[in-house]
């Protein structure tokens, strides 16, 4: 079936969506889930985290070769194999014996995902007009966000009332679902220069990456000496480096690094990068907050979840008309602030805290966060031409991803650090390690709205106001 312009746009964004939902179901479940994990596999819960930085390490580094893959093959064909093999990993996750056996399934849903985000975002970005750019990637977002409503709350009562297992099961009836709109409403684009795969690049990009963010896993859990991790961790600098030479020696790139040179595209994705650093870390560390220092049972820290949620989707409505009222570059600071305080507001919650108070900050978080990502998302490609779009979806997911991993290995670590070696069944001192890591976080928040002045105020005006720019010029939009 070949829909017609007016249908595919009509019915796109329903097919990155459902996608997108799946995604954010599967994570959000897994986060509530993970102390029942961590009791039923004989670990402790912060070892746990290789369940979740597995599955997002594995889709950082193979992000880069999605947009390749759906040039050369179509993105109908690709964003189907994605969401196929995303659904049998479920499966397989769902029927692990052991942490090894769990976290190995997840490699593969890692990779699944990330062939379905970047190519349904480039679909996104090549089917609609800039100045239809937010309105879309809004409404691709609205249903997405269901995942993070109904994921803490649905996994907690399967947690509570049943096994953990089950909740990897839910991703089967919403992945035949993505099948069948991608079947019928994903456009099949495909470029028509077949570019060669950049293996070199590949090689470099992926292990300096790879080892990168298991060293920030293990870092505290390993009898690896001092020095060894100081020699791994300079390797691992040293194929990124060594990538960012090759990347501007070569015809085709993984990554196409000059696209950096654009202003907005920059400030979206490396500012993006350390803010998501600061935020990257809270899905996975609330939910320890709720169980391990609060006491509460899985079901009821699965709702406390829920707010942040439904003030995101609201968010998403209003987002719209303030970026077209006081554009990119005012919101982006002010907001990155907001993000900041609301993480230290958490240092203050214990168990004497007013569950009206916790849902409040929770409601706080869901409004600011939803601003800063749509703001962030769609700010990206302002200024990025339609031939570019698949690169600039490629390095936009794979740097958003890689950050999320960082953040969350970041946050972990630093929790570890201030518990010093204290038992996790220690409710006073997990706590206080939780509240000292949420200060970290939000000072690491406070730094990243430093790159949001370099900004300009006339900046991604082609998206928040819905027509073209009137700066267009390339020198303006570099530097």
């Amino acid at each position: 079936m070949v829909a017609s312009s007016a249908t595919t746009k009509r019915y796109l964004p329903w097919v990155v969506a459902t996608a997108l939902f799946m995604e954010q179901l599967d994570s959000t479940i897994v986060n509530t889930g993970i102390p029942a994990m961590a009791a039923n596999l004989g670990v402790t819960p912060l070892s746990l985290k290789a369940v979740v930085t597995s599955y997002i390490l594995s889709l950082a580094v193979s992000i880069p070769i999605s947009g390749w893959l759906a040039e050369r093959y179509g993105s109908r064909r690709i964003f189907m194999l994605a969401v196929a093999l995303f659904t049998v990993s479920s499966v397989l996750c769902g029927l692990a014996v052991n942490s090894t056996m769990l976290v190995a399934s997840r490699v593969p849903q890692g990779i699944a995902a990330a062939m379905m985000m970047p190519v349904g975002r480039m679909a996104i970005v090549r089917t609609f007009s800039k100045g239809e750019l937010l309105q879309a990637m809004n409404f691709v977002i609205i249903p997405a966000l269901l995942g993070p409503l109904l994921g803490p709350t649905v996994g907690g009562l399967i947690v509570h009332w049943a096994s953990w297992r089950d909740i990897f099961f839910v991703n089967v009836p919403v992945g035949l679902a993505a099948l069948w709109f991608a079947k019928n409403y994903m456009p099949n684009y495909r470029s028509e220069t077949q570019r060669p795969l950049d293996v070199r690049g590949l090689l470099l990009f992926a292990s300096g990456a790879g080892l990168l963010s298991w060293l920030l896993e293990v870092f505290g859990e390993t009898n690896l000496s001092p020095v060894n991790l100081v020699m791994l961790a300079a390797m691992s600098l040293a194929l990124l480096v060594g990538y960012g030479w090759h990347a501007k020696r070569v015809p085709y790139p993984l990554l196409r690094l000059s696209l950096l040179s654009t202003r907005t595209f920059r400030v979206s994705v490396l500012g993006g990068f350390v803010t998501r650093l600061g935020v990257g870390g809270m899905p996975f560390l609330l939910p320890l907050l709720y169980q391990l220092g609060l006491g509460l049972p899985a079901w009821q820290s699965g709702l406390l979840m829920m707010p942040a949620a439904v003030a995101a989707m609201a968010m998403k409505v209003l987002s719209a008309p303030m970026l077209k009222r006081f554009g990119f570059r005012q919101v982006l600071i002010v907001n990155t602030l907001l993000v900041a305080c609301v993480i230290a507001s958490y240092s203050l919650v214990g168990e004497g805290t007013p569950m009206v108070a916790i849902v409040a900050i929770g409601l706080a978080l869901g409004l600011f966060n939803s601003l800063q990502f749509s703001s962030m998302n769609s700010m990206a490609y302002a200024d990025i031409d339609a031939a570019d779009a698949a690169m600039a979806s490629t390095m936009a997911s794979t740097l958003q991803q890689m950050s999320m991993s960082f953040g969350l290995a970041f946050g972990s670590l630093t929790t570890g650090y201030f518990l010093n070696g204290m038992s996790q069944s220690d409710r006073v001192a997990v706590t206080s390690s939780l509240h000292h890591a949420f200060l970290t976080l939000a000072a690491l928040t406070v730094v990243s709205s430093l790159s949001f002045w370099t900004l300009q105020p006339q900046d991604g005006e082609s998206v928040s106001k819905g027509s073209e720019a009137p700066a267009n010029n390339p020198a303006e939009l570099r530097t």
